[in-house]
């Protein structure tokens, strides 16, 4: 885990992940700080055992990177302070993540499951 989180790194991602290359520059960010994200707001929020099976799908190196791009996109929005609702609005600042965590879990369906017994 990254304990130097800087929220400006964000900027430095593009949020178009079209290549195999900036798919995988989306993952090693999410690597490095999705966890602090998930200890720090884990019992807040309903969908924690669905950001840890995208996770898992996304470290999958048998899914083609194109798959896992959708998932690359909704887990830096996740970890993102950038929010269409800020995270820090009582209970309703994890609905916008919640939506587009939902989005991905619906376009990937059954895909899915095999994720949540790992």
């Amino acid at each position: 885990m990254n304990n130097n989180y800087n929220p400006n790194d964000i900027d430095d991602l593009e949020f178009d992940y079209d290549t195999e290359d900036k798919v995988e520059e989306g993952s090693k960010y999410i690597e490095e700080n999705l966890w602090e994200k998930v200890e720090r707001v884990g019992k807040k929020i309903s969908f924690a055992k669905d950001i840890l099976a995208l996770f898992r799908y996304m470290s999958d190196s048998s899914v083609a990177w194109y798959r896992k791009s959708i998932v690359v996109g909704a887990l830096i929005y996740f970890i993102s302070p950038i929010d269409a609702i800020p995270d820090l609005a009582p209970l309703f600042g994890y609905l916008d993540d919640l939506g587009v965590i939902t989005a991905v879990l619906k376009y990937l369906g059954s895909e899915l499951i095999p994720y949540y017994n790992k």
